[in-house]
């Protein structure tokens, strides 16, 4: 992961995030405040490992890992599952950046959804 994805983005769009929370096995409740929320990516590196934070105004979420490395992920403050490496059929997701825009790809089960953030004025690259 270049550390240029590394600052704070704000989302400008999110494309079928519902058929994506689906395939994972989210309750219907979250995926209906879950579609309402504006969300905002904060990008960290620390040495090898990646901190990624999701925020919004209803609940906060943080992912650390080792680039190329897999990782079991405990979704504490989103559903708070323990998702297992295998637990659901092609799940994983990919960052990259395009000009001023992180694009994040999230994919479980055939579904895909297309975030695109926008970085935050005011904030720099980080490494």
């Amino acid at each position: 992961m270049p550390a240029s994805l590394c600052g704070t983005w704000d989302i400008i769009s999110n494309d079928n995030l519902e058929g994506y929370m689906v395939a994972m096995g989210i309750s219907p409740g979250i995926r209906k405040i879950a579609l309402k929320l504006k969300l905002k990516k904060v990008i960290e590196q620390l040495e090898d490992k990646y901190v990624i934070k999701t925020v919004s105004k209803f609940r906060n979420y943080s992912v650390s890992f080792t680039e190329g490395q897999e990782f079991e992920e405990f979704t504490k403050g989103l559903d708070n599952r323990q998702v297992k490496i295998g637990e659901k059929k092609n799940r994983g997701w990919a960052h990259w950046v395009e000009e001023d825009k992180l694009h994040l790809e999230l994919y479980c089960e055939g579904e895909v959804c297309k975030q695109v953030f926008l970085r935050r004025m005011g904030t720099s690259e980080e490494k």
